[in-house]
């Protein structure tokens, strides 16, 4: 009787690990990761998780990248190149999206046109994104990243030298005249990028305008 059992709960596991070892489910979308800007992190996000959520992204498909902001943008551009790695190697996706706010367009810059990060990203779009500096930087130059952000530093020299838009990444940006902290305002724009004028927005107030955000999830699905 003892056997009979044993082989009759043999039979139900090998069933039920049968029936959970089925094949994963393939993403539905391109992974995105968001990069916050100066004093941000992750919950800069929120409004744009959700509106990306509501369009049916899964939680597997959205990640936002913590980096110290007051540090040099190498070094943050050098996490995200980890990150994206990991992100990568989590989804098994063989690229993903990024999408930037203020001084997370220079950690990008840098990630794309420096570290060979154009190979593994489908889309940047950068909102507001610092990518030609800003001279609001002057503001805190006690710190490394501000210094990189002003405009004719070095690494704005460099991050710009060349083509702006490298490898087969396609990119976009968004810019508004009533920004307030990029200075100038035409600062975001990169040459071979696909540049949205947005008739008035603030800096904060691109994240969470949903009508912004709509229009960037639009360009990842292109």
């Amino acid at each position: 009787m003892r056997r009979v059992l044993g082989a009759l709960l043999a039979l139900c596991t090998g069933v039920l690990m049968l029936a959970g070892a089925g094949p994963a489910q393939a993403a539905t979308h391109t992974p995105v990761i968001f990069v916050h800007g100066y004093s941000g992190n992750a919950s800069n996000w929120t409004t744009a998780e959700a509106l990306f959520a509501a369009a049916g992204y899964s939680s597997n498909e959205l990640y936002a990248y913590n980096y110290n902001w007051a540090g040099s943008n190498k070094t943050s551009a050098q996490g995200l190149a980890s990150y994206v790695n990991q992100v990568r190697q989590q989804t098994g996706s063989a690229k993903v999206d990024i999408v930037n706010h203020s001084m997370g367009g220079l950690v990008t810059d840098w990630y794309v046109h420096e570290l060979g990060g154009s190979a593994y990203v489908n889309h940047v779009a950068s909102i507001a994104g610092a990518n030609h500096g800003t001279t609001y930087a002057g503001a805190c130059l006690t710190n490394p990243s501000c210094q990189e952000m002003y405009p004719g530093s070095s690494f704005i020299a460099q991050v710009t030298s060349g083509d702006e838009t490298p490898g087969p990444t396609r990119y976009a940006t968004w810019y508004s005249p009533c920004d307030g902290i990029i200075i100038p305002y035409t600062s975001t724009e990169l040459n071979g990028a696909t540049n949205n004028y947005v008739a008035c927005q603030t800096h904060i107030g691109y994240l969470t305008d949903t009508a912004v955000l709509t229009q960037v999830r639009t360009f990842l699905g292109t």
